[in-house]
């Protein structure tokens, strides 16, 4: 059974996948999509473009499903025990986030953009920059949340502080940024002492759920993701709780299909196994519902912008196989390399497939009554 076998994605791309052992069947079969994943990580088959596999599975969305049943089925239940026992709570969180970010902060240099956005960009046209297309995203956020001197901006989850010390510069705005990453918290403090920023830009090392004060404005991009489940009320409350009266937030978040997630909600996939554990995908409407239940925040606004993750991942993606030499000198090794190629090229070709996207949710405090600026 080893060969090159064809996955045709109907009017989307062919995939193409050559087995070199025979124990890629037996993994897929009682492993399914995950044991796809462990199977490509150990060398058991390879693809000279693994993004056009993905998206072959992606539009056959029945071919996947049927990866998921006979005794895959029995590894997907211990999958999900394993996955429940990650749960969000104070002390999982910190596990889960450090199991991920704190894989050191020169890997994460050899391959993001200079202000070390790890979310997606905003692409005006396909040949715009990674760089710019993350000033486009930073400039958008800002001009939709009207960010000005005079407001003081909560942002929940630092990542590496570059919208942070984007907003302070050039907004003169004061920010108050937390994560609970040790290692983000470390460089986030080191960048805003370089950019001059201590008076204006406040890290925090902290739980979004024990933060207090109240902020004028609130942005919280791709954190959405790693709350849980189980927390999703608890972080919009959170950020209910945090804005004054007439205040706005904004939300970057991937988003799933609303008819797929329930499914979703309790299966366990590659990444959440082996790249985020504890994370989720919501939908628009999960988290619309859980904003009805829990606060009385409104959504003023709503922009879809999947298809620049996916040009976002493939930027990504060659950076991170241009930067191998220098990673690989940090110590990882092959395996690592391939799990890597792996999520990067499972996450494009679910985006460009629409199977996921990226939203921005804009918020708003039932008091508001300034106008937001026009799109």
């Amino acid at each position: 059974m080893d060969g090159e076998w064809a996955l045709d994605g109907g009017a989307g791309p062919v995939g193409v996948v050559t087995v070199h052992d025979g124990r890629f069947w037996r993994m897929l079969a009682t492993g399914g999509s995950v044991g796809a994943g462990e199977a490509y990580v150990a060398g058991l088959w390879d693809s000279p473009d693994l993004v056009a596999v993905v998206r072959a599975l992606a539009a056959n969305r029945n071919v996947l499903d049927r990866m998921e049943h006979g005794s895959a089925r029995i590894y997907g239940l211990l999958l999900k025990g394993l996955h429940r026992l990650a749960r969000n709570s104070l002390r999982g969180s910190r596990r889960n986030i450090a199991a991920h970010y704190d894989l050191g902060n020169a890997f994460f240099q050899c391959w993001l953009d200079s202000r070390m956005q790890y979310s997606s960009a905003l692409f005006r046209n396909v040949g715009e920059s990674l760089e710019q297309a993350q000033l486009n995203k930073l400039e958008r956020i800002a001009e939709r949340l009207g960010v000005g001197a005079d407001d003081h901006l909560l942002e929940i989850g630092t990542g590496w502080g570059g919208l942070a010390i984007h907003m302070a510069a050039t907004r003169g705005c004061r920010v108050t940024t937390t994560t609970i990453s040790r290692e983000q918290h470390a460089f986030a403090v080191a960048a805003v002492r370089e950019a001059g920023l201590e008076d204006r830009v406040t890290v925090l090392l902290r739980d979004y759920r024990e933060l207090d004060g109240e902020f004028d404005k609130l942005v919280s991009i791709e954190m959405i993701e790693a709350v849980g489940a189980d927390y999703l009320e608890t972080y919009l409350g959170t950020i209910e709780a945090r804005l004054k009266p007439g205040g706005r937030a904004l939300i970057q978040a991937i988003t799933i299909e609303d008819h797929r997630y329930r499914a979703a909600l309790k299966s366990v996939d590659f990444i959440k196994r082996y790249i985020f554990p504890g994370s989720f995908i919501p939908s628009v409407s999960a988290i619309t519902a859980a904003m009805a239940q829990a606060t009385r925040l409104g959504l003023i606004e709503l922009f879809d912008f999947g298809e620049s993750y996916a040009l976002t991942l493939n930027h990504w993606s060659r950076r991170f196989e241009s930067a191998w030499d220098r990673i690989r000198e940090m110590g990882f090794d092959e395996s690592f390399r391939r799990r890597w190629l792996f999520y990067l090229a499972y996450c494009e070709g679910g985006f460009a497939e629409r199977a996921i996207s990226d939203v921005h949710l804009l918020l708003a405090r039932p008091e508001l009554r300034k106008p937001v600026p026009q799109a």
